[in-house]
Formats: structure tokens, sequence, C-alpha cells
């Protein structure tokens, strides 16, 4: 894929537009009014030279954007999320690292403008995501390759597009890929409040799976605890409930969990584990304790459990394009039918990234920050 752009190391020396995605979706000009052969233009991005600290390392700079043509598409980016993936990114700690100097941002929607005279699949006006990390999504407009791309469909909710392509398909895979789950099945997680963990209750609560969703414990539990239950968790408990001898009974009344998905390691992911029923599967798909993944051997042993790992980013370069895009298709079927539905999302617009990024970072936060072009 290619991103056709200089950058140019001055600082932006004005704010940018304020408002709220809806204010500004109601006054976005046409994007049938761009020509592919429009001159170059100025536009602003999150850039970073070094990897370190984001909140050091991350300024709004300018990019110079070359004119449209051949099988390039010119992309207004409309709204893009910070998740983990991208902090670890910025700080050089992810298994896909861009060349330096990079735009950051790896998931987002934008709104196609102009197309050169290649192009067959987009046109002016589609809704497009990044078909691949690293496509640098933190910035206001940008010229891609067509084959970096893929066409989602423009009527479901600018966040939940906005936020499409890395958790909610994270959590589809791993909830059909590693065990055969029948309706009446159950689920373990932790980190049942992250993005990823919003969209497994809500998803398997669609496929009639039962989920039992542990987090940390914080001063606003109950809130949290209701509103994970308003997106169809059957249980919402602590860590350190997880651990007490008490938790075995919550599966008189459902069955053992085939299948634990892990984004904490540590001690948590043995916790795990000891709930798993006999021949059932943990997929450990982050690790925020930054601790390892400790099993019992005798749980190995006895009770015959596997461990697996999950990269979405790899399960695209083993699937074909096509396979990725009836993913984003089942799951915009599913937004559609009020069954999935974005994670809290708190909308910061670009100019006041600094404050996104700090609160992207900050413990106990569960609203997703994102940025606003």
């Amino acid at each position: 894929m290619r991103v056709r752009c200089a950058l140019l190391w001055a600082r932006t020396p004005a704010q940018l537009p304020r408002g709220l995605l809806a204010s500004w979706c109601r006054h976005y000009h046409a994007a049938s009014s761009y020509s592919a052969s429009a001159d170059p233009s100025r536009v602003r991005a999150l850039v970073y030279e070094n990897h370190g600290d984001p909140a050091k390392v991350v300024e709004l700079r300018n990019l110079e954007l070359a004119a449209t043509g051949g099988s390039d598409v010119r992309v207004r980016m409309l709204a893009a999320p910070i998740n983990p993936s991208d902090i670890n990114m910025i700080q050089g700690n992810y298994g896909l690292l861009p060349k330096l100097p990079a735009v950051g941002g790896n998931e987002g929607v934008g709104q196609v403008v102009a197309v050169g005279s290649s192009v067959t699949g987009l046109k002016p006006g589609d809704w497009v995501i990044p078909a691949s990390a690293g496509l640098g999504t933190w910035r206001t407009e940008a010229v891609f390759s067509e084959e970096a791309l893929i066409e989602i469909p423009s009527d479901i909710p600018l966040q939940s597009a906005a936020t499409l392509s890395v958790n909610p398909c994270t959590a589809y895979r791993m909830l059909v890929d590693f065990e055969q789950l029948q309706p009446g099945d159950s689920v373990i997680q932790n980190a049942s409040n992250s993005g990823v963990g919003q969209a497994v209750i809500q998803i398997a609560a669609a496929l009639g799976l039962r989920t039992v969703n542990v987090v940390r414990d914080r001063p606003d539990l109950q809130k949290l605890t209701n509103r994970l239950k308003d997106l169809g968790a059957e249980h919402v408990i602590t860590e350190e409930e997880l651990r007490k001898p008490e938790t075995k009974n919550l599966f008189k009344d459902m069955p053992q969990p085939r299948l634990a998905l892990n984004c904490v390691g540590g001690k948590s992911s043995t916790e795990l584990l000891r709930h798993l029923a006999p021949g059932g599967t943990m997929v450990t798909y982050g690790g925020m304790a930054k601790q390892p993944v400790t099993a019992s051997v005798s749980l190995l042993i006895f009770k015959d459990l596997k461990l697996r790992g999950f990269w979405l980013s790899q399960w695209k370069k083993n699937h074909s394009p096509d396979e990725f895009k009836r993913l984003i298709l089942t799951l915009c079927d599913l937004i559609r039918q009020g069954q999935l539905t974005a994670p809290a999302c708190t909308e910061v617009p670009l100019q006041n990234y600094q404050r996104a990024l700090g609160a992207s970072m900050e413990p106990f936060v569960s609203s997703k920050q994102i940025l606003t072009m």
C-alpha cells in the first residue's frame, strides 16, 4: 500500500474548527465537489519522528498532499479512534512498526473525495476503512492506493464505522475460530470493559452464548456492571471475586466455559484457565499486565487445556481481502440489527490530541477516545 505525501515540519499555526461528529456531518461538503486533478494542498496530521512516550513524540503538523492520479484515492478522514495498539506502536512495542517519520492511527473511517483514472471499485462519497494496520489515520486527509482501502456501507453510525475494523473483528474471530460453540455454551473473558471485551459481550449474545466477564475493581463498579449487562453480559465479576472458591457456583446454572479470552496475562490469565472446562481453549490477544501467562502443569495434563494466541494482522495475512470484507459486512449486519454498538466513546477534536492521548492511557477509563477531523 502507498500513501503519497511529504511531511512539512512546521507546527499548525491555527486551531481546527471544533464540533462533534453529528454537527460536523450536517455541515460536511459534498464529496463530489473535489476533482482528481486538484492541486496539492496542506492537511493536518499527528506525526511522530521517534518512538517513545506519545505525549512527548506526537505532534500536530502539516502534510503536503499530492494530486490524485492513477490508482490513487483521495480520502477525507471523518473519525479515528485511539487504540492500545496505536499507543504501543508509537512506543515501539508492537509487532508491526511503520517506517519513521509516521502518521499515527491504525483505524478509522473516511469518505472518498476523488479517485484516479484507474480506480474501478470506489467513487466519491463512498465510506472506506483501512485494509491493514499502519495506514496512518490520525489526519484530516490523505491519498491512498485503492488496494489499501475497503469500502463499507454508509448507513451505519459514524462511531461504529470508525471503530469497526479492529476490536469487533478480533472479538468475532476469537469467538468462532477456536471452539465450535453452540447456543447456550459459555465464554469467560478478562478486560471485559475494553473495546474488544464490549464487542465480545454483544457478539456472543447475538450468537446465543453466555458470558462471564471479569473487570478490575474500581470506584464506579456498579455503574460499569450495569452498562456491561445492558450490552448483554450475564455475569460481571472482579478479578478478586474470580479468585474466590465461590466463583465455581456460577457454573451450577451454566456450563463451564470452553473458551477463555485473555487480554491481561499474569494472575488473571491463570485464574481464567482454572475455570475452563476440560479440553477448553484460552486465547491470548493482549498483555495489559505486562506479565507472562502462567499455566498450571496439572491443568494442562489432566484437563488437556489449550493455549492459543490471536493477532488480527496475522489473520489478515492468512486470509484474502475478500474474506476480510465478508467479516466486515457480517459485523455491519449486526450493527444494523441493533446487536452491536460502538464502545462508549469520547469525541475529541484533532487539535486537542494531547488530551485524548492522555485519557487513552489513564487507568479505569472505559471511554474510547475518538479523534474528529
